[in-house]
């Protein structure tokens, strides 16, 4: 498969973002592929990382407000740990319409910061596992690398225990 690199490989509002946030020497790390990486194990296969270095951008609404949950690829948000976390009565996937809305993205393509929308953030302690995590770049065909703390904190997330257990 091949990658190119380059700015013009990064969504505009995420570039932008990017920008903003004082990250544009994040901008040429930006890796684009021809096929899309819309889940997380297209990511790893195409970058050729752990799944679990892949850090998943999902959007939910808790309590019909939508909230992104930052979660590693190889693992699935456990929405009842979600819904304690945030205190809400009922959390569930937000639907397609409602993820662009709030973040200005598609499903695949959604960044962890860069967003339409102001939301909360709440992202699973699993990422701080790795020295380099890979998020997606405002498109299914584009991904970043960052350091999980930076990552988060850019995001403005908070660090919490949100994944599913295994039994």
């Amino acid at each position: 498969m091949s990658v190119s690199n380059g700015s013009t490989d990064v969504h505009p509002r995420f570039a932008e973002a990017l920008e903003a946030l004082g990250l544009g020497d994040v901008i040429p790390l930006v890796r684009r592929f021809p096929d899309a990486t819309r889940t997380a194990a297209e990511a790893a296969a195409a970058i050729g990382c752990e799944l679990s270095q892949i850090c998943k951008s999902l959007i939910f609404a808790a309590d019909g407000v939508p909230v992104l949950v930052l979660m590693d690829g190889a693992s699935r948000v456990d929405v009842e740990r979600v819904r304690q976390e945030l205190g809400a009565k009922k959390v569930t996937r937000a639907k397609a319409d409602v993820v662009r809305e709030t973040t200005g993205y598609a499903i695949g393509g959604v960044p962890p910061f860069g967003h339409r929308t102001t939301t909360r953030v709440i992202a699973d302690r699993s990422l701080l596992d790795h020295e380099t995590v890979w998020a997606a770049a405002g498109t299914p065909y584009a991904v970043f690398p960052m350091d999980p703390k930076s990552l988060i904190a850019h995001a403005g997330g908070t660090l919490v225990d949100v994944r599913e257990r295994s039994s």
